[in-house]
């Protein structure tokens, strides 16, 4: 049995007529009736008895009917899921996310791609550098957010956006009377970095852009993520330098100020994914958040 049976057979039953379902397939009647005994035989029962104006279904045709609507239907629908899925408009994203971006850029990408591709699932998972790297080269995920990303064979690590940087500090420092802070009135301020763990981090950013200013920074203590930054800065344990994207954190306590600097005011955020990737679905995340990410943060 093939398709085209079934499809000729429910024509012929929704006419109830074999020269207007010859007419509405676009094939002559001789072809089509053989077509019908071919599959009458196949199945070794009779499907139609002629009446005065035509043909009517058997308690056979009738069972094989119901069935033949439903395989139609499951073969239409799977036909149309493949293409959506050859588009990159259907199927599942598995996505790492660590660090400040959660809090506002990555968030505002992912909501504008699921606008434009309701039909595909995103999944997000929260891992470190080194996690992420090991599940992109395992392709347990298809792409990881993070910042300062070192060379890794096998992966691209394509800049989305630079964002600018704040200072977050308490909010009975003296500096909240600022408009914005620049880097050299932190050079004796206890200074909260983070994230501990794989390098290069922000915690390499911070140092070298105080090497560039001519001072050393006075650390704190270092922690493992902006949240804990930002909850430090809260108790008053000093301050800290965070992506725009962290500013969403309200904290009581917590004032943000944008650092002001000419060349050192502003972080990357990357995209991590297989080099071999040449999947739809990946190629049409990667549009929409290319074309997002220009609206974001303007250069």
């Amino acid at each position: 049995m093939e398709l085209r049976h079934l499809r000729y057979f429910v024509c012929v039953a929704e006419e109830k007529n074999i020269g207007r379902a010859a007419l509405r397939l676009h094939i002559s009647q001789p072809p089509l009736t053989r077509q019908i005994q071919q599959l009458e035989d196949q199945l070794g029962v009779q499907l139609f008895r002629r009446t005065n104006r035509g043909v009517e279904l058997t308690d056979a045709g009738r069972v094989l009917y119901d069935d033949a609507c439903n395989i139609l239907g499951m073969t239409e629908r799977a036909i149309e899921r493949s293409s959506k899925a050859a588009q990159g408009l259907l199927g599942r994203v598995d996505v790492a996310i660590f660090g400040s971006g959660i809090f506002g850029a990555i968030p505002r990408l992912m909501r504008v791609f699921r606008a434009s591709h309701p039909e595909v699932s995103i999944f997000l998972h929260n891992m470190v550098k080194d996690e992420q790297i090991d599940a992109l080269r395992h392709r347990r995920i298809t792409l990881a957010f993070n910042r300062l990303m070192r060379p890794v064979d096998g992966l691209v690590s394509e800049t989305l956006l630079t964002e600018p940087l704040y200072v977050a500090m308490p909010t009975d420092s003296p500096l909240v009377a600022r408009t914005a802070v620049t880097l050299q009135e932190l050079e004796k301020v206890p200074l909260v970095l983070f994230p501990t763990g794989a390098r290069p981090s922000f915690i390499d950013r911070v140092h070298e852009m105080c090497r560039v200013c001519n001072f050393t920074p006075l650390v704190a203590q270092e922690v493992g993520d902006v949240v804990h930054a930002v909850a430090l800065v809260a108790t008053g344990f000093g301050v800290t330098l965070v992506p725009h994207s962290a500013t969403a954190m309200a904290l009581p306590g917590v004032a943000y100020r944008p650092l002001h600097h000419p060349t050192l005011s502003r972080v990357d955020l990357c995209c991590i994914y297989r080099e071999d990737d040449g999947s739809a679905i990946l190629k049409s995340l990667l549009e929409s958040m290319r074309k997002t990410a220009k609206d974001l943060y303007p250069a």
